[in-house]
């Protein structure tokens, strides 16, 4: 019953995705040529809304799904790990077009071609898991 609950809402989200065009070649394009404003509409709600509900979480004390407390972790601040982690991330959206949520929605709608992205992004994953004890964290 937990995993309908999740799968709905994956569903929805994916459809809320396509509608906004989210999940568009053209719209990312746009973007990084900064042609238009969509995108980084879109981006910047989402970092306000995630501002304001990690907020509540922390001030109500809110519940998961499962009625377990929400437990938010200190970040670690350091420059280089965020710099470095933002160039790999960005170069990768902008070499496959597509960032790894929207990538199973891209799949979703029938863009095969994406196999190939989700794949390397498993195996850029799993090499992490593997290098993680060696990187600098």
């Amino acid at each position: 019953m937990k995993i309908l609950r999740y799968l709905i809402i994956g569903i929805i989200f994916g459809i809320t995705l396509a509608k906004a065009e989210i999940i568009s070649w053209y719209r990312i394009y746009e973007m990084f040529k900064f042609q238009s404003f969509h995108m980084y509409g879109v981006i910047g709600s989402a970092v306000v809304l995630g501002i304001v509900f990690v907020q509540m979480v922390k001030r109500f004390k809110l519940k998961s799904i499962d009625g377990k407390p929400i437990q938010i972790y200190p970040k670690q601040k350091s420059i280089p790990r965020y710099l470095f982690g933002g160039i790999i991330f960005g170069l990768g959206w902008a070499m496959t077009g597509a960032c790894p949520g929207p990538m199973f929605i891209l799949l979703g709608n029938g863009v095969s071609v994406i196999l190939v992205i989700i794949a390397a992004a498993l195996l850029g994953t799993y090499t992490y898991g593997l290098l993680r004890n060696k990187l600098p964290h």
